[in-house]
């Protein structure tokens, strides 16, 4: 059986769960969600550290994005 690399990556398919990323990642916010995507898939890419680089990078923004609503509602 070939892989569709379009509708359903391999690296996003292989997880134990059975569970494919985006079943999950659909119901978050985009940060949110591109922090499990990245987590999610740094086995199964080969290139984990940079793929838990990136989910470190849309983390720190989801919380920048939340702080600055709570300081702008504290002025």
């Amino acid at each position: 059986m070939s892989h569709d690399n379009v509708n359903h990556p391999k690296h996003y398919t292989t997880h134990p769960s059975g569970v494919e990323c985006i079943q999950v990642t659909e119901h978050m916010s985009f940060c949110l969600g591109n922090v499990i995507k990245y987590i999610w898939r740094a086995d199964e890419k080969g290139a984990s550290i940079e793929d838990l680089k990136k989910a470190r990078w849309y983390l720190d923004r989801e919380i920048e994005k939340r702080e600055a609503a709570t300081n702008k509602g504290k002025e």
